[in-house]
């Protein structure tokens, strides 16, 4: 049972009704539709299939660039990147080391500019939980909420004090997995579930990794034992009477030869180094974060920072013509197309090509951790995710497009019981 009388929310220019069901968001990381869609073809995930079949299941789009955390805050948030200015996982920060500038990770709430829906709604009076697999995610999606928020990689360690909660594994009936692992997601799903079963809640957020969607194609079997595992989980939190919705922070592409299963990479910074001099420009890759060993930092998408002195448009001209180049685009025109922080991207984005992948230079990037053929993301290629309910969707404009920072839009103010 949800709590009575919550009044509606108002989070970043968009007004939110609170659930008078219990209600699910589900970010599957790495999930494209045809993941979904090969797995109840196979006959494993007869939920899933339900779901698709049943009219409440649509294509959507998510923000560029496609990683994990600039997609997962855009979902909390109701907003793209230009607004709560998380535009990757990894980036340059100016104002670090004393002023002098640092690569850093994007993973600490003081890079936030936005409030999240997830805070608001708990301000508000509702009970919310949030659950990510990984703890590089934990502190951006809880920040400045009062409620349940933990990572599955960190479950041990989760305290009253700091988590809302306490003895998780104990809880969830299983050990910490290894964040390399699809186990990960599974103890999210778990975890869910059994907070479902637990405690009287009316908001969960679950975050999952995309370990197995970097390893697997759709319709593999390690692709469908996953989604097979997924649609349990689904079909309890059903029966539990929640409303579901679903979405993923980005697709995923494979970005390997087909013949030799070597990457195809564009060692970006080699080549501005060759073209202009080493340490003149510094390119950064925004996949970058603690966990590369499943990508080697290699994604679709990355950022220039030029010297005063470049000529940035006959640069952009020179990179539009590499082989697997796809976009280039100068801060101000990348920024207002993808709506992105000016402040927080360099002079340049390059955008790779469906199975190309940009790097620094090449012996920057450790590949000995890539068991199986490239998988990765971050470009236009990726940028389709589903958005599916368990529920009808009334009242959404036809001719709007859809983006999966609209999933709680739908599932607070569109869905209503069949």
């Amino acid at each position: 049972m949800t709590s009575p009388a919550l009044r509606p929310i108002e989070v970043n220019g968009r007004t939110y009704r609170l659930p008078a069901t219990p209600t699910v968001v589900i970010c599957v990381d790495g999930c494209e539709y045809d993941y979904l869609e090969a797995a109840a073809a196979a006959g494993v995930a007869p939920y899933l299939a339900r779901l698709l079949a049943s009219g409440a299941a649509f294509k959507g789009d998510c923000v560029i660039p496609s990683f994990t955390n600039p997609n997962n805050l855009s979902i909390v948030c109701g907003v793209p990147p230009a607004v709560h200015g998380i535009c990757g996982n990894y980036f340059w920060d100016p104002e670090a080391n004393g002023g002098a500038g640092a690569e850093v990770m994007m993973n600490d709430p003081a890079y936030l500019r936005a409030g999240t829906l997830l805070a608001a709604a708990a301000q508000a009076g509702a009970a919310v939980a949030v659950v990510t697999a990984k703890d590089k995610l934990r502190r951006l999606l809880g920040w400045q909420m009062k409620g349940i928020c933990f990572s599955a990689e960190k479950a041990d360690a989760a305290t009253l004090e700091e988590n809302g909660i306490e003895r998780v594994p104990e809880l969830v009936g299983l050990p910490v997995p290894d964040v390399y692992s699809a186990g990960l997601s599974e103890f999210v799903f778990a975890a869910g579930v059994r907070l479902a079963q637990t405690r009287r809640l009316d908001l969960m957020y679950l975050s999952t990794t995309d370990y197995i969607q970097h390893k697997c194609a759709p319709g593999t079997p390690g692709a469908n034992a996953f989604y097979a595992m997924m649609d349990r989980y689904l079909a309890q939190l059903h029966e539990l009477g929640w409303a579901i919705a679903l979405t993923a922070d980005h697709g995923m592409n494979a970005k390997h030869d087909p013949v030799t299963g070597e990457p195809n990479v564009i060692y970006l910074q080699d080549v501005l180094d060759d073209w202009l001099g080493a340490r003149t420009t510094r390119v950064i890759l925004p996949i970058t974060d603690p966990y590369v060993v499943h990508h080697g930092a290699l994604g679709s998408f990355a950022t220039v920072y030029l010297p005063s002195s470049s000529d940035t448009e006959v640069l952009i001209r020179r990179l539009a013509l590499l082989p697997g180049v796809e976009v280039v685009l100068d801060n101000r025109a990348a920024c207002e197309r993808f709506q992105l922080p000016n402040d927080r991207v360099g002079d340049i984005v390059v955008i790779s090509k469906r199975d190309i992948v940009l790097g620094t230079r090449r012996a920057e990037h450790d590949l000995s951790g890539l068991t199986v053929p490239l998988r990765s993301h971050g470009g236009l290629s990726e940028q389709q995710v589903p958005l599916v309910f368990n529920r009808r969707v009334v009242g959404w404009p036809a001719d709007r497009r859809l983006r999966n920072f609209d999933v709680f839009d739908v599932a607070l103010n569109h869905l209503v019981a069949s």
